[in-house]
């Protein structure tokens, strides 16, 4: 059983549901370039791309203005900053009411640890992605969330390994 369809979601996905935008070559280069590093300058986008500088930010407007660039963002080392613990937690519940899912939604926002957060069709209701200093630290956090909000069932897996990362989606070429 799935969980009431909330109108916020923890993140902004349902803000840019659209159709998708028409992209040419010169777009899904920029994108590309920009997914891979977007420290670039303009500079060393336009001479990537083969275009002037003044078309290719105005590509580039165009794509953030049409929700395909979300925002740019430094991804940081989680080892680096201490956070050496990722767990993946599988939550059931037997909730499905809107004040549930909403104080379900604000117990998620307010807890920096979890880094991703989807809601599921199938038996899991929930999945987090949460990252933290080591087991004690998820004690912490899974003892903190259960106080807020009644959960059915959770379930954390520990992953062991990343094995991939990746903040790159794949760009669709003119075919579709």
């Amino acid at each position: 059983m799935i969980g009431p369809l909330m109108s916020e979601h923890v993140s902004s996905n349902a803000a840019h549901a659209q159709t998708p935008v028409r992209l040419d070559e010169v777009d899904r280069k920029i994108l590309s370039l920009l997914q891979e590093d977007a420290s670039l300058s303009l500079d060393q986008i336009a001479d990537r791309v083969g275009a002037s500088k003044t078309p290719v930010w105005n590509r580039i407007r165009k794509l953030r203005e049409a929700g395909v660039i979300r925002r740019q963002v430094a991804i940081l080392d989680p080892e680096a900053l201490g956070l050496e613990a990722c767990f993946f937690v599988l939550i059931r519940t037997s909730e499905h009411e809107k004040d549930w899912a909403a104080r379900f939604l604000k117990a998620l926002r307010e807890r920096p640890e979890v880094i991703e957060a989807h809601r599921l069709a199938g038996d899991i209701d929930y999945i987090l992605k949460v990252q933290v200093k080591n087991a004690r630290a998820y004690d912490r956090f899974y003892q903190s969330l259960i106080s807020e909000v009644r959960i059915h069932n959770v379930t954390a897996l520990l992953s062991m390994e990343e094995i991939k990362n990746s903040t790159a989606l794949p760009i669709p070429d003119a075919s579709g």
